[in-house]
């Protein structure tokens, strides 16, 4: 998905200096552009789950190295800006938000890199159907949405869809904790199982991360707008701090 077309600045007012505008707004773009790159990342890794076709694992790959040069390239255009610039209040939460946002979803890139890896080693061992297969989807599903939503609330400074996103990351820490007792009763009654449980326990906790980085990412943008700090907060005192 790419979250450029059509959004509001990341640029809350306009400074003296318009190249100083311009810099932000590239910032921006490429954030997004990033954004963009690892959902479709991430879900090409959980189709990859279904039949291990190698053409989506390639794919999987091949977005890994362009997201990899976007954060070094992200890095470095916001270290030249504070280095230049010195920005302040706003503008240097701003620049710092985008920082951790980029390793955030750096991170996020790494575990669907993780998730198309034991796709192919499951299938290539011909282990067949992957246990607890339609509870992984129902997950990733959700963390998939998560995901956008925490990239949509950047791309429209939307503090207001971080307790929303709070929530539903106790929904996939829970499905995660549901999902492993299984599989451990899975694996106590047929210790055949063992190999294709653990990778499928793997799976799912590679997913159930990647919504902590979705979560991080939405309290970043509240920080970024309100320069209020959410992080460590319950969802519902997250959206106290919104509302307030």
């Amino acid at each position: 998905m790419d979250y450029r077309v059509g959004q509001p600045s990341l640029m809350q007012h306009k400074h003296t200096s318009s190249q100083f505008d311009a810099q932000l707004e590239q910032i921006r773009s490429k954030v997004l552009h990033m954004g963009g790159a690892v959902e479709d990342q991430l879900s090409l890794a959980v189709r990859s789950l279904q039949a291990g076709e190698m053409y989506l694992i390639e794919q999987v790959l091949d977005v890994e190295l362009q997201v990899n040069a976007l954060e070094m390239e992200i890095d470095e255009l916001c270290t030249n800006i504070i280095a230049r610039r010195t920005p302040t209040a706003i503008d240097l939460r701003m620049v710092t938000m985008v920082v951790k946002t980029i390793t955030d979803l750096e991170r996020v890139g790494d575990e669907a890199k993780k998730i198309v890896l034991m796709a192919r080693e499951f299938f290539r061992s011909g282990r067949g159907h992957m246990p607890r297969y339609s509870e992984i989807q129902r997950m990733s599903g959700i963390v998939i949405d998560m995901l956008r939503d925490a990239l949509d609330g950047f791309a429209r400074l939307d503090a207001e869809t971080a307790p929303s996103i709070a929530r539903r990351d106790l929904e996939v820490d829970d499905s995660f904790r549901a999902i492993l007792r299984e599989l451990l009763t899975y694996m106590i009654e047929d210790p055949r199982t063992i190999s294709a449980t653990l990778d499928t326990v793997f799976i799912a906790k590679a997913l159930e991360r990647v919504g902590d980085h979705a979560k991080n990412i939405s309290e970043y943008v509240v920080y970024m707008i309100m320069g209020k700090d959410v992080r460590h907060l319950s969802a519902d005192e997250i959206e106290l701090a919104v509302k307030s």
